[in-house]
Order: structure tokens, then C-alpha cells, then sequence
């Protein structure tokens, strides 16, 4: 393959990535989503807390997640993409802040994070598409959503 061609891979791989991103903050999430960002087997992973594999069912998981907040934002630096022919790994961080629903005894607050995200990717007849995504914790500043929330 020609450099041109691995540039075009590689970005479109990262571009991914980007894209979910953005799309958690401000986007409907349903089947059209995950079958654009997603292989049908796809898997995505909060370990230890929660994971789903498949689109069926791939935005209703995202979107519980998100409800527990009024408002998110996901910072993502640019991914490194190591190609193996029609698949390929990434790499990336992120900061995600998370704005509180708004409480009865004050503000609402913030809580944010900082990840490792990895995760694959394989090429399909549709173009390149996410095969699993994995969320590693570095730290946390204020506090998560209560349990009752979702």
C-alpha cells in the first residue's frame, strides 16, 4: 500500500474515534450511529464498571450512561493508529467533564476524568469501522453521578 493510502487509513480510523466522541456530547445516539461508527460485533468497555458488545442495543447503553448527566464533554487528544492491513489499533486520551443535573441545594458541579482510551478497528465493506473500544480511569475530579441516577 502507498504511503498516501496509509495516511487515508489512518486517518479515517482516527477520524473514528472523533467522531463517537463528539457525537456523545451533542447527538442522537441510535442504530444509525452505532451501525456508522461500529462493527455489528463491536464491543465497548468501562472496566470495571459496565461494557456492551453489539450494536443492537449500543446507543440505549451510551445513552443511559450520558442521562446521568445535564450536559457532557469529551476531550480527545489525536489517536494513534498503527495499521495491520484491514485492521488496526488506536490509542488516545481523553478528558471528559460532566456537568451535575441541577440540585435543589446549590450548584450543580462538576465531575471529570481523565482516560486511556484503546481500541480497534477493522476495515468492512462500509469502510472503516470501530471494533472495540476500552476505557482505562487515571483519575477523577469530583464526584460521580449518585448510584439512583443510572
Amino acid at each position: 500500500m502507498t504511503s498516501t493510502g496509509l495516511s487515508t487509513d489512518r486517518a479515517a480510523v482516527a477520524d473514528l474515534l472523533s467522531r463517537y466522541l463528539l457525537s456523545l456530547d451533542d447527538e442522537k445516539l441510535d442504530d444509525a450511529w452505532a451501525a456508522q461508527l461500529f462493527t455489528p460485533d463491536a464491543e465497548v468497555a468501562f472496566p470495571p464498571m459496565s461494557r456492551h458488545r453489539g450494536t443492537e442495543g449500543m446507543a440505549d447503553f451510551h445513552a443511559a450512561s450520558l442521562s446521568a448527566f445535564a450536559a457532557t464533554q469529551h476531550l480527545g487528544s489525536p489517536a494513534l493508529v498503527v495499521l495491520d492491513g484491514d485492521r488496526a489499533a488506536l490509542r488516545a486520551n481523553l478528558l471528559s467533564t460532566h456537568v451535575h443535573h441541577p440540585r435543589p441545594d446549590g450548584p450543580a458541579g462538576l465531575f471529570t476524568t481523565g482516560t486511556f482510551v484503546d481500541g480497534e478497528a477493522r476495515r468492512t465493506p462500509a469502510g472503516w469501522r470501530l471494533e472495540r473500544l476500552s476505557f482505562r480511569l487515571l483519575w477523577t475530579d469530583g464526584s460521580p453521578p449518585p448510584k439512583d441516577r443510572g
